[in-house]
């Protein structure tokens, strides 16, 4: 019996780290906007897909341009349909990958394929750098 407990406590303190961990993460990317990651600075393929945004397509995969639930609140809290992931081209993956650019913007600004700002998660939706031109 006192195996189990024990097994009990390690099991509920790896779930507390990881929950905390999960806090954490997100406070990059809400609470200071202005930081991020300078475009030159990222993946050659991260570049090109956010000029094919900023084109206005065409875009290689179905799925983009699809709207962006955004449902762990890691981004600015926004109306349904206000955000857009576009997947980044990973080299050697067979599928998508893990890497996207997920944009914001109300339907008029899509239409002129101007975003009003864009993020950058190369480890699918862990984590997003605010992308800074």
């Amino acid at each position: 019996m006192r195996g189990n407990w024990q097994l009990g406590f390690w099991w509920r303190l790896a779930w507390a780290g990881l929950l905390l961990a999960c806090l954490a993460a997100p406070a990059s990317a809400r609470d200071n906007p202005a930081d991020g990651v300078a475009l030159a600075s990222l993946p050659r393929e991260a570049r090109a897909t956010y000029e094919l945004i900023r084109a206005g397509g065409p875009f290689p995969n179905a799925k983009d341009g699809v709207n962006f639930g955004n449902y762990e609140g890691m981004l600015p809290k926004q109306r349904r349909g206000y955000y857009r992931e576009f997947t980044v081209a990973t080299p050697g993956a067979r599928n998508r990958g893990a890497r996207r650019i997920v944009c914001g913007g109300s339907n008029g600004e899509w239409s002129q394929h101007r975003p009003a700002a864009c993020w950058y998660s190369g480890d699918h939706y862990v984590t997003f750098s605010r992308i800074r031109d």
